[in-house]
């Protein structure tokens, strides 16, 4: 799945990793950078969403697309298509712009608006991965734990790097009887929940 990405898949994560790297040292707004994932986020992301059970694989925070386009790595190698959601329309003409370019609109849905309202039509979610707004986080654990199939897992970004806003629910998917959880130290740190 590694060993011979398509190069416009390639080539459009170069130019989103080279605009992700301005956005951190250029002083652009917060919601106005790409606040991506780094490329071995993007590998992990991509493994276990392409080894994950039968089902829907879906994302909550497009941004520009990148982890997108890991996800759709994973969806192509499991003959299914990634589910995305973005409320801000300047990301959802980025997110647009870059599967045009990678070539991978075959295989991934853009759906604007609020994951937290658009959810109520998504069932047996086999791989989710979150990277919203961290405030809504457990409220987006909520409505996702229910979805997921037997195996299902639930992954949530920055839980290290946002460790005094998220460590709450870190703590609360330990006690959670519903899945089994650990936080994996790469990128900024990601909470997988696998449903049981």
């Amino acid at each position: 799945m590694f060993t011979d990405i398509p190069t416009s898949i390639l080539d459009r994560m170069g130019e989103l990793e080279k605009l992700d790297a301005a956005d951190r040292i250029d002083g652009s707004p917060r919601l106005a950078r790409l606040r991506q994932i780094p490329p071995e986020t993007g590998r992990f992301l991509a493994l276990l969403a392409a080894g994950a059970p039968k089902g829907q694989i879906v994302e909550i925070g497009t941004s520009a697309g990148y982890s997108t386009l890991w996800l759709a790595l994973a969806a192509r190698e499991s003959k299914r298509k990634v589910t995305t959601f973005e409320l801000l329309e300047e990301k959802l003409a980025s997110a647009r712009e870059t599967f045009r370019k990678a070539e991978v609109e075959d295989v991934v849905e853009l759906i604007p608006g609020d994951a937290r309202e658009g959810l109520d039509s998504v069932r047996d979610i086999a791989f989710c991965f979150l990277d919203a707004e961290k405030e809504h986080y457990a409220e987006l654990y909520d409505l996702i734990v229910p979805r997921l199939v037997l195996g299902g897992l639930l992954v949530a970004d920055n839980v290290i790097s946002h460790a005094e806003t998220l460590g709450t629910l870190v703590e609360r998917a330990d006690r959670d009887d519903r899945v089994d959880s650990v936080v994996v130290p790469i990128g900024k740190g990601e909470l997988v929940c696998r449903r049981v």
